[in-house]
């Protein structure tokens, strides 16, 4: 496990709840922390390469947008698992996959897709070439979909 520094605390912190919408988010980040750009995008890289970072990016809320999504479990046999997550991650609509510990279903993930007839064919798709069942669960509400991880001393 790395242990963060108070400036790689600080950065996360910025990234998650105060990017900068400006042409240079990162030098604004450094200024704001006396800081220089190169070092913010430094701190940002090792970061990444030690897995803490996986992407910087934007959140769309994809029902407002008109888009369609679902929850999504299977049963996988084990000696399937590889082959089906790789297969899953190829469509750019899987959002989320995970390998749960279930006694029913092992694999879960969600797509999105620009309406519901198109998310139907990705799930049909799926199907047809796992040879497996997917249940789905599309969202009747949503509670909360913001996560926000502050990273305190």
């Amino acid at each position: 496990m790395m242990v963060l520094t108070t400036r790689e605390k600080e950065i996360l912190n910025r990234l998650q709840n105060d990017f900068p919408l400006t042409v240079a988010p990162y030098k604004d980040i450094g200024a704001a922390m006396g800081i220089s750009e190169e070092e913010v995008i430094k701190t940002i890289h090792r970061l990444k390469e030690a897995g803490i970072i996986r992407r910087i990016g934007a959140v769309f809320d994809s029902p407002a947008m008109g888009f369609a999504s679902t929850l999504c479990a299977m049963q996988v046999p084990e000696d399937k698992l590889e082959r089906a997550a790789v297969m899953i991650n190829q469509h750019k609509g899987v959002t989320h996959n995970y390998l749960r510990d279930n006694s029913v279903f092992n694999l879960w993930f969600t797509v999105t897709a620009p309406s519901r007839q198109e998310l139907e064919e990705i799930m049909t798709e799926l199907e047809r070439e796992s040879g497996l069942e997917i249940h789905r669960m599309p969202t009747k509400k949503a509670y909360k979909i913001k996560a926000v991880f502050e990273i305190g001393e």
